[in-house]
This record gives structure tokens, C-alpha cells and sequence, in this order.
């Protein structure tokens, strides 16, 4: 069942993966229905078009597109995919595979650019898929696991979502720019889906315990469609920002610390998990993060940014 698991979270990454540059030219590419410019037009206050906030006209513009539309179903088969290795295996094993999406959206990207990933881009990738594949082998032992309480599993999904709150706020506030923005945002979108998949896997634990009617797994539907449905709106903010190769690695890596978090609190999970282990889960966590961090910084499209503020601080 764990290998079948996992076979299934590769056809979501590559789902993931094809969704996010699709959507991702849609949304950086649609016109804003109150203004007479596009993405890479300098607009207002000279500030690069496409990167104010979405609003509610534009947003709805954008999920109008094809593109988009063909985005948005990949990236439901992509969820509905993961969601069935939810139920085959620990979340632990699961969620941490995702992370070949970050070498697929950075290939994508530059076939769809006509160009060549730089050395910066590739090394942040390659210490981000480095980092979540010792994540992955170093939690393949993973410990037998428990339904948790409804107590247990509400303090949790709070918790988590007033970190996604606070993200939230913190990459849409008017002073937030570039990728820092992005990463905001990008990250509170995947604190919301590794809750989203926690919940899953209690769900499954307590049905099997309780039956499929019980209020804890109720409880944990209704707590799955929100943050499906924050983390759903947050993304356009995040693929507005900045790069979709970006988004996918900070969901890769922030998605599956939070559900092996989860994971080992609610479902003990990690509760045979020597120090050791720990240890390397948490270096591997941090060589992911850095690798992150590199390939926002590399990023063309960060390179270019950085390179029209300059010429603007020169001009003004």
C-alpha cells in the first residue's frame, strides 16, 4: 500500500506541477479590467504591473481563461490523487514525494520561456529536492498511528490556521514586494494544505474507528473544504507575485513540515521516531528551506525585478 501510495503522489506532482505554470500564465497574463495595462507594462507609482493585488473583477477575469480552467483540473485530479494516497499511507511517507514538482515546474518553465534554468535556479532546486528526498526516506519507518481527539484536532487546525491567517496578511499587505510576497504568500498556502491533509488522514483514522458519520470526521470535512478553499484563493495571490516554480517550492516544503508535524502530535506518527531521526528530519527540513530561498532569489523573474528597481532608482 505505501509504494502504491507514493506511485500515486508522483501522478499528483506532475499534475501539480503542469496546473501551476498553466495557471500561473494565466494569472500573469490576464488584463485587469479597470486598467489599460498588462504584465510587464509599467503602471502607477512606478510599480511593475501585475505585482498590485488581485481584486475581486480581476480575479474573476482570470478563472474565466482556459488556461486557468485547464490549471484548476489538473490540480483537483492532482488533489484527488494525493488525497487517495492519504488513505493508503502515513503522512509522513505521502506528502514529502510532492517535492518533484519543483524540478518539473522549473523544466516547464524554461521550455515554455525558450531558455536555459541558470546555475542559481538549479542548485536552489536541487537542494530542494535534496533536502524533501532525505525527508522522505528518513520518515519511510514511520511509527503506527492513533485517532486523535476533537479537542486535539480543533486546538491543532487553529493553530495552524492563524498561521495561515497571519502569512496571508503579511503577503497582501501594500508594503509586501516581490518574492518575499510570494514566499508569504506561497507559504500560507501551504501551511492550509498540509492542515487540509492532516485532517484528511485523522478523517480516515476515525472512520475506520468511529464510522464515516461520527462528528470528528464531520468536523474534519468541513475543516478540509476551508482550508482548501484559503488555500485555493491564496495561490492566485502567490502566482501573481512571482514565479509558479517558486509557489511549487515553497509548498513542497512547507506543506509537508506542517503535515509531519501535525502528524506526530495528532497521530503519533513519530512517537517510536528515535532522536536521531529527528535530527536529520529537521536538517533536511532546513537544506529544503535554503534551497527555497536560493531559487527565489536566482529566479529570472526576480533577477529582472531587481534590475527594473535599480534603473528606476537611477532614473528618479
Amino acid at each position: 500500500m505505501t509504494i502504491l501510495a507514493i506511485g500515486l503522489t508522483l501522478v499528483g506532482a506532475v499534475c501539480f506541477a503542469v496546473a501551476s505554470v498553466l495557471q500561473h500564465h494565466a494569472v500573469t497574463t490576464t488584463e485587469h479590467p479597470d486598467e489599460a495595462r498588462r504584465v510587464g507594462d509599467v503602471g502607477r507609482n512606478d510599480e511593475p504591473a501585475g505585482r498590485h493585488q488581485l481584486s475581486g473583477r480581476h480575479l474573476l477575469a482570470i478563472v474565466r481563461r482556459r488556461r486557468w480552467l485547464q490549471g484548476a483540473g489538473l490540480a483537483a485530479i492532482g488533489s484527488v490523487v494525493n488525497g487517495v494516497a492519504l488513505l493508503l499511507a502515513p503522512l509522513r511517507v505521502v506528502q514529502p514525494v510532492g517535492v518533484l514538482a519543483v524540478p518539473l515546474a522549473v523544466l516547464l518553465s524554461a521550455a515554455k520561456a525558450r531558455r536555459r534554468p541558470s546555475g542559481g535556479v538549479l542548485i536552489g532546486a536541487a537542494l530542494t529536492v535534496g533536502g524533501v528526498a532525505v525527508f522522505v526516506v528518513a520518515s519511510a519507518g514511520s511509527a503506527t498511528t492513533h485517532t486523535p481527539s476533537a479537542t486535539a484536532t480543533l486546538t491543532a487546525g487553529l493553530i495552524v490556521m492563524a498561521l495561515v491567517v497571519l502569512l496571508g496578511f503579511a503577503g497582501l499587505a501594500r508594503h509586501s514586494r516581490g518574492s518575499l510576497r510570494c514566499l508569504a504568500l506561497a507559504s500560507a498556502v501551504a501551511a492550509a494544505y498540509g492542515l487540509l491533509s492532516a485532517l484528511i488522514r485523522v478523517a480516515a483514522q476515525a472512520a475506520a474507528d468511529t464510522g464515516i458519520l461520527s462528528p470528528l470526521v464531520l468536523g474534519c470535512a468541513a475543516g478540509a473544504l476551508a482550508a482548501f478553499a484559503i488555500g485555493a484563493w491564496l495561490v492566485q495571490h502567490a502566482y501573481h507575485a512571482g514565479a509558479p516554480e517558486i509557489v511549487i517550492a515553497c509548498l513542497t516544503v512547507v506543506d509537508p513540515i506542517v503535515a509531519v508535524v501535525l502528524g506526530a502530535v495528532l497521530l503519533g506518527e513519530g512517537s517510536t521516531t528515535p532522536v536521531g531521526a529527528w535530527v536529520l528530519l529537521g536538517a533536511a527540513a532546513v537544506t529544503a528551506a535554503i534551497g527555497v530561498l536560493i531559487l527565489a532569489h536566482h529566479h529570472p523573474d526576480a533577477v529582472a525585478a531587481r534590475a527594473e528597481r535599480d534603473a528606476l532608482m537611477i532614473a528618479a
